[in-house]
């Protein structure tokens, strides 16, 4: 049989239990259904005696369970309805009715007729492209119910054409799973300064965690970046951060630090400042990285500067740099005791 890796999802392709040396054919897919988290039970039609026994061996192994009606595109809307409601009814304790997907693997070539001003006609053949939408948004559903959904993510079975309901459920996901990755290096960012605290002034040049947090977004969007890119990509968001806030831009920052409170305390206090304010550097580089490949590696019409003001807008910087000071002295403090 073929099996194909993608993102840590297997496909594996058995035998129809119908062909020639049904018997041992039969064996080999109960095998790999043995092992398997998901199992497509592919048909053309009406069901067979030995599909439909197949199929109830199946149920009792307690596994997700499609049953997928292939060659749809050869029925009327009429007859595909008909053949739905049969085979539910045959099948009502076996397959749940959102289990049942309709796809056209290979669809059959249609032949068009074109009549010129003439009266000659033109008789020409068009094939038609897959249409197996249903059962890529039903097996997404099933992988994001059982907690598969990362590797559903990076598996090449969803670059295609999810529909717009599961598609916009996919993009929800990548930026929860985004902001986690934002959130999580922004403050091993803000502790690492913390603990070896380095002048306000050098934290927009500290680009090794910024680097990493970069190819790590990349692998959550299924664009995939080398340091260098990720690196190239930072300079790029930092540059406009610069040529936004210019020189004002470490004045706000410090005026932040005076407003949360550290200034002139212990120096484990001020040291927690400035990591929030390598935190807040971090995050700001982040959002931005995230909207960059959200957007398919494209600033889109606005470019850079539009897309990294929008974001500057809409953080609390002040409430930010609060709360990530308390969250890294917090794991300072835990990490000591």
């Amino acid at each position: 049989w073929d099996e194909q890796e993608s993102g840590s999802l297997f496909l594996t392709d058995t035998p129809g239990i119908n062909e020639i040396d049904g018997e041992a054919r039969e064996r080999m897919a109960r095998e790999v259904s043995q092992r398997s988290d998901l199992v497509l039970f592919v048909i053309d039609g009406d069901m067979t005696d030995s599909e439909y026994s197949a199929l109830q061996e199946l149920a009792q192994e307690h596994r997700p369970l499609l049953l997928v009606l292939n060659k749809c595109d050869r029925y009327t809307p009429v007859q595909r309805e008909e053949l739905r409601i049969s085979l539910l009814a045959r099948l009502e304790h076996i397959i749940d009715p959102e289990n049942l997907v309709e796809v056209s693997a290979d669809p059959a070539p249609r032949i068009y007729i074109e009549v010129d001003a003439d009266g000659r006609e033109t008789e020409s053949e068009r094939h038609s492209p897959p249409d197996i939408t249903a059962l890529k948004d039903r097996i997404w559903e099933i992988l994001e119910a059982e907690g598969k959904t990362l590797a559903a993510l990076n598996a090449s079975l969803f670059a295609g054409d999810l529909s717009d309901k599961v598609g916009m459920r996919v993009l929800a996901i990548r930026k929860q799973l985004g902001e986690k990755v934002i959130r999580n290096y922004s403050l091993v960012k803000g502790i690492a300064v913390a603990i070896n605290p380095v002048p306000v002034a050098d934290l927009v040049a500290a680009l090794a965690v910024d680097v990493s947090m970069v190819a790590h977004l990349a692998e959550v969007y299924g664009m995939p970046m080398t340091r260098s890119q990720s690196g190239t990509l930072i300079k790029t968001i930092s540059g406009q951060l610069l040529l936004l806030m210019g020189a004002t831009w470490l004045v706000h920052l410090a005026s932040s630090l005076l407003k949360i409170g550290s200034i002139g305390l212990s120096t484990v206090l001020t040291a927690g400042a400035q990591g929030a304010v390598a935190y807040y550097s971090t995050y700001v580089v982040g959002r931005a990285a995230e909207q960059y490949l959200a957007a398919g590696c494209s600033w889109g019409e606005d470019g850079p500067k539009q897309v990294i003001r929008n974001i500057l807008d809409n953080i609390d910087r002040d409430s930010m740099l609060a709360k990530a000071r308390q969250d890294i002295l917090e794991r300072i403090r835990t990490t000591r005791a």
